[in-house]
């Protein structure tokens, strides 16, 4: 009896024994190569490619090729909306737990990340693929370069500040296509008197007014070698009487009611479809608006949209035929992926950056900084328009790609406060006092 109750309390023991020790060598979510279900890789990818227009389509599509190639990885796939996704990477920065690669915006945005050693450098991607480095436009890699080591490529072309005007409504009413700054003001009497809206807008995520519209209006009065000295303090600062009446020119498109009532309410795809629809004679709006309308609208309301550039000031210092824009975002690398999950991560950049995806991208009615063969029957009228007027422009710095990022939430609060009544003077302290702290 007494061997037969040892026998019963051994085979317990090695029970027990024997599931702690598969709890203790189960999944192990911990180090490097984080191993998920049967042993796989486990990588995580965050973007803002989550809406219904060809582009993000096209980008979703790359990635869900990647992972149909690649059966050892486990992919944690997040897409999140355009308005929320600044707020959620600076979260998890913020508690450094960055996701393994994940789609930023050029400029200061990218450079807080490269500062805080979050991310790490793909030079060698691009060493191992020459022929596919050579192929991106100039200024290309520069943007993402920080002590000589590049960090991302481009995926896209960020042109933020096409004015675009519905053919339609100029000759219905006799409108000039606005060169000057007199002229534009001028089409926007006329157009308030038919009760057309002269300019689309949808501020409310703030960062459109700026963006599209103040941008490009500031670089046309104040030029573009002040904003680099003012976004250091280094010989010129947001409260110098160029950057005042630059505002004080946005602010007259306010008080001529330009753009149609509550836009700070409404988010800037209600504003896309309000202008596409005919509601409005214009908008000024960046290169993605493109690709939106082509998904939402049909060939005869795309055909009648033209595209040229934000007239030039009067006196200004800032160079005509000037458009905001540049390299846009592009994929990076967290400083905590190594070995093969580095290796499988680069991968992935380079399946959502490499040829095959530029020219998707660039046959989504997205403009790409690449050199690429597009099949024009796969696009609009629309696009072919604005390719080609980008070509012929010059670019000036976004403001929120180079100003730190207290900085940029200044001068966008500033804007919707400008549309509300506010004061230049005051929006302009706001915006050095935020800045120059972040600068200290």
């Amino acid at each position: 009896m007494m061997k037969t109750k040892k026998l019963k309390l051994s085979l317990v023991v090695m029970l027990v024994l024997s599931l702690l020790l598969a709890a203790c060598s189960g999944d192990k979510t911990t180090g490097d190569n984080a191993k998920g279900k049967g042993d796989k890789i486990k990588l995580s990818i965050w973007h803002n490619y989550a809406g219904d227009d060809l582009r993000a389509k096209a980008v979703r599509k790359q990635i869900d090729q990647f992972e149909k190639e690649h059966p050892e990885v486990e992919l944690d796939k997040q897409a999140i909306p355009v308005d929320g996704y600044r707020q959620r990477l600076k979260t998890v920065a913020a508690a450094n737990e960055m996701p393994d690669v994940f789609y930023s915006y050029s400029g200061s945005f990218t450079e807080e990340f490269y500062k805080g050693n979050l991310i790490q450098p793909v030079s060698d991607l691009w060493e191992k693929k020459p022929d596919w480095a050579e192929k991106f436009l100039p200024g290309s890699k520069e943007i993402f370069t920080y002590d000589n080591e590049v960090y991302s490529a481009p995926v896209g072309m960020s042109a933020t500040s096409f004015l675009y005007y519905n053919r339609d409504l100029f000759e219905k009413y006799n409108v000039k296509v606005p060169t000057t700054w007199d002229e534009l003001m001028e089409a926007i009497k006329v157009f308030n008197k038919n009760k057309i809206t002269p300019i689309a807008l949808g501020n409310k995520a703030t960062w459109p007014a700026q963006s599209s519209v103040f941008g490009v209006i500031a670089d046309h009065v104040t030029g573009t070698e002040w904003f680099m000295k003012a976004i250091k303090s280094d010989g010129a600062t947001f409260n110098d009487p160029q950057f005042i009446e630059a505002l004080n020119y946005f602010k007259d498109l306010v008080d001529a009611k330009a753009f149609q009532e509550g836009a700070n309410s409404i988010d800037n795809t209600q504003a896309e479809q309000y202008f596409v629809k005919g509601n409005a004679a214009m908008m000024i709006n960046g290169s993605w608006a493109i690709t939106n309308l082509a998904a939402s609208s049909n060939k005869e309301e795309l055909d009648k949209i033209e595209v040229t550039v934000v007239p030039s000031i009067e006196g200004g210092k800032g160079k005509p035929n000037t458009m905001t824009g540049g390299p846009g975002g592009g994929f990076l690398m967290s400083s905590k992926v190594k070995d093969k999950k580095r290796e499988l991560a680069l991968e992935l950049m380079y399946a959502i950056s490499g040829p095959e995806a530029q020219k998707a991208i660039a046959e989504s009615e997205s403009l790409v900084m690449y050199d690429v063969d597009i099949d024009e029957s796969k696009v609009s009228s629309l696009y072919n328009k604005a390719y080609e007027l980008v070509k012929t422009v010059n670019f000036a710095p976004v403001y929120d790609l180079y100003l730190s990022s207290a900085g940029g939430e200044a001068i966008n609060q500033g804007l919707q406060e400008l549309m509300l009544g506010g004061k230049p003077k005051e929006v302009a302290k706001k915006l050095q006092d935020a800045q120059s702290k972040a600068v200290k």
